[in-house]
């Protein structure tokens, strides 16, 4: 089951700019946009970089390293949308800004015996 955390509140991240908090194992990044709030990852799948670092404009999001675009509303390259990164609700609760964040997925354990308690 997935969880809202408190990201900030609202006039606290200013117009084109980004938060960044954890996520299950990624940090995420909660972009305001005139006014509306999106929630990336924050690392560019081209060579590491932080999206909150980058120039928001029109609901997309570029890169500061080499330009790669990314929008906000569903994570998907600008310029090639069958690439995506992940994208996660956001949402606005009197003036708290709150993120969805998921659950880790849980992973299989290889030793059945050795994975139960006791």
């Amino acid at each position: 089951m997935a969880k809202f955390v408190l990201v900030g509140r609202v006039g606290e991240i200013s117009d084109g700019t980004a938060r960044t908090v954890a996520g299950p194992g990624k940090r995420i990044s909660v972009f305001n946009d005139r006014g509306e709030y999106f929630a990336i990852d924050d690392m560019c799948p081209h060579m590491g970089a932080s999206l909150a670092g980058g120039f928001v404009e029109n609901g997309i999001v570029t890169c500061p390293w080499h330009y790669w675009r990314f929008r906000l509303n569903d994570g998907a390259w600008a310029d090639n949308p069958r690439i995506k990164i992940g994208c996660y609700p956001v949402q606005v609760v009197d003036d708290e800004i709150r993120l969805e964040i998921p659950e880790p997925e849980a992973k299989p354990c290889s030793m059945p015996d050795s994975c139960s308690p006791g």
